[in-house]
Formats: structure tokens, sequence, C-alpha cells
């Protein structure tokens, strides 16, 4: 069964609660930038509208590990908590598309829906060739279009994006 990852959807297609859980997910971002780390955040919402799980970056040098992105850590978390079913009923919002890596473990844990505000193009603009973050240009959507489960995907929430670039400005400098 091949998958068919969703054509690029538009604001309009935001379910009513959509933006209230990425509003969730960019408040992560900030308390990750507060807390002296890269700002990004994540979170992973059941079907019934309760949050399961919420991450934020942890891939800041000396003591973070380049692996330990946002997206990566809340779907792992959400893992141990939830069934694949439930998985697959659930929802991943983030502040920025998730890169290739992160793709991949929400792809393996079995994540139906991924929302998110900030395109990788987008984010490349706000960090630059940052040593900390060399983006990967390879939408989330092409990496979930060579698997076989279908995962819906909506973004970048152009109505969110300058409340989700707000923590990069000046970060990357």
């Amino acid at each position: 069964m091949a998958n068919s990852a969703s054509a690029p959807a538009q604001d309009g297609d935001l379910h009513p609660r959509d933006e209230h859980f990425l509003r969730r997910a960019l408040e992560v971002a900030e308390r990750s930038r507060a807390a002296g780390r890269h700002p990004f955040g994540s979170i992973v919402v059941d079907e019934h509208g309760t949050i399961v799980a919420e991450a934020f970056n942890n891939s800041l040098p000396p003591d973070g590990d380049p692996t330990q992105h946002a997206e990566r850590l809340v779907a792992a978390e959400a893992a141990r908590k939830l069934s694949p079913e439930a998985l697959s009923r659930s929802t991943l919002y983030t502040s920025a598309e998730p890169c290739a890596m992160c793709s991949g473990a929400i792809y393996w844990c079995n994540i139906g829906r991924v929302v998110y505000v900030l395109s990788e193009r987008t984010l490349l603009a706000l960090t630059g060739d940052h040593s900390e973050n060399p983006t990967l240009s390879l939408p989330c959507r092409e990496v979930f279009a060579r698997g076989q489960k279908k995962i819906e995907v909506i973004g970048p929430v152009l109505a969110l994006s300058e409340q989700a670039a707000a923590p990069h400005i000046g970060f990357w400098e």
C-alpha cells in the first residue's frame, strides 16, 4: 500500500482546535529558548484533545544531543504512552516543519497527523547558515510519501508564522 501524504494545505484546512494546539507548541518553543535551547517546540494530542506529550529541542551543544529535536522527542514520549492504534488517530503539532530525521520518527511511531507552522524554507531564512541548524531541504511530505502509511500533513500555517518566527529572531546571530 503506497502512502499518499496529503498535498499542501491552506490555513483554512485547519480543524477548529488546531490553532489552539499550535499556539501551545509555540509556547513550548518560547520556553525552549528561555531555557537556552534552540527555539523549537512540539506536542502530541490524542483524538480526544488531550495533550499526551510535549517537548522542546535539546540538541544545543555542549550538553545536548544533535538528534534531540522536539518532534523526535515528543513522538518517542507519545509512543511510550499510547498504543499504535491510538497514535494513528493523534496529531503532532510543531513550531516548524519536521526534518527528515523527525519525519522518520513520526512515521515509525505511527502518528497519523502533523500540523506545523514554519516551513523548512522559512526556517532557513531565519537561521541562515548557522552551524547549529544546517537545514536539510527535504519536506516532511516527501519523507512520508515514501512510506506505506498515510500521514496527513497540514502546514505551513501562515496565520501563525509571525508568532513562530519570534523566538528565532536574534537567536541565530
